[in-house]
């Protein structure tokens, strides 16, 4: 008598070749244009700055909310840890006006030495199906925009956007390094100096 193998036995065999395929994630990096030198300040040099971050999702993005929580947790966390500035206030735009508008109003009236504007245009899992040796190919990505006001401006100094990947064969993220993600694609952009 000949066992056939189930749908669950196939998916397990093709789960364990794509393990034993890959695994190897890797980070690429875009800069537009390129290159771009260092926007992350020594904290010795005392520049203060205001980051306001918001959003840009397409038409058709999914879970919008958790995406929202994601972008807010990992600017937050990657501006109090990296030491890109001596004081840093981050500030979530208001929706009902434009990015540069708002970055415009808090240059004229700030105290601070740079206003800096992140939008957020992608940040989620990617996943591809048969797209290598490995069947399975993911990750996650991160696209942001971001502006650089001087005091009294009211037109960027600098904007430039990023494409940040990780991922690979084999590979499969959720959500939940999504925080960690766009901290690490901010690092990537604004190259704070190591501590």
């Amino acid at each position: 008598m000949h066992n056939r193998p189930t749908g669950r036995t196939c998916l397990l065999g093709l789960l364990a070749v794509t393990l034993l395929a890959g695994c190897a994630a890797s980070t690429s990096l875009t800069l537009t244009p390129s290159p771009q030198p260092a926007l992350c300040q020594r904290s010795t040099q005392r520049i203060n700055a205001v980051v306001l971050w918001g959003t840009k999702w397409r038409v058709d993005q999914k879970d919008v909310a958790d995406r929202e929580v994601a972008a807010s947790n990992g600017i937050a966390r990657f501006f109090r840890e990296s030491g890109c500035f001596a004081g840093v206030e981050v500030r979530r735009l208001a929706s009902s006006t434009e990015p540069r508008e708002q970055a415009a109003v808090v240059a004229n009236l700030s105290k601070n030495d740079v206003v800096l504007v992140v939008l957020v245009r992608e940040l989620g899992p990617i996943l591809k199906l048969g797209s290598s040796a490995a069947l399975i190919e993911g990750g996650t990505e991160v696209v942001l925009e971001i502006s650089a006001y001087e005091p009294r401006a009211t037109t960027p100094a600098r904007a430039f956007s990023v494409h940040w990947q990780n991922g690979g064969p084999g590979v499969v993220k959720g959500v939940a390094s999504l925080p960690a993600d766009i901290a690490s694609a901010l690092a990537a952009s604004l190259q704070p100096e190591p501590k």
